[in-house]
């Protein structure tokens, strides 16, 4: 006989995005004009984007990682992605979160970034 496992508890480690707010698509799309210098593929479709919450007042709050902890834009990418969010439309504010949890992998690539890198 075999038992159920039991379902996992806690909190996840990845925040779900806000992907019903109708700022959603263009808060993306505007992700998806920031490059990592070393990497021909965006930031978005490389998975780095962990989550974009964007409250009642369109403040946006954005957790993402980095290919690695040593990259040398480190201290320079989480800016990129505010100036590259910060002019749209409606934005009250833009905050960008760097984390090392749960750590990047090439799993977490998007199918594009997959056949552009040659993974495919």
């Amino acid at each position: 006989m075999t038992e159920n496992p039991q379902p996992f508890e806690g909190i996840p480690l990845i925040a779900p995005s806000s992907t019903d707010h109708p700022q959603y698509d263009a808060i993306v799309e505007a992700c998806r004009s920031v490059f990592d210098p070393e990497i021909p593929v965006n930031i978005y479709d490389l998975g780095l984007i962990y989550t974009i919450d964007i409250d009642a007042e369109n403040a946006v709050k954005i957790v993402m990682t980095l290919t690695a902890p040593g990259c040398p834009v480190a201290g320079e990418m989480p800016g990129w992605v505010a100036e590259a969010v910060e002019p749209l439309a409606g934005i009250k504010q833009v905050d960008v979160e760097l984390t090392w949890e749960p750590p990047w992998g090439m799993d977490m690539m998007s199918d594009e970034a997959r056949l552009e890198l040659g993974f495919m």
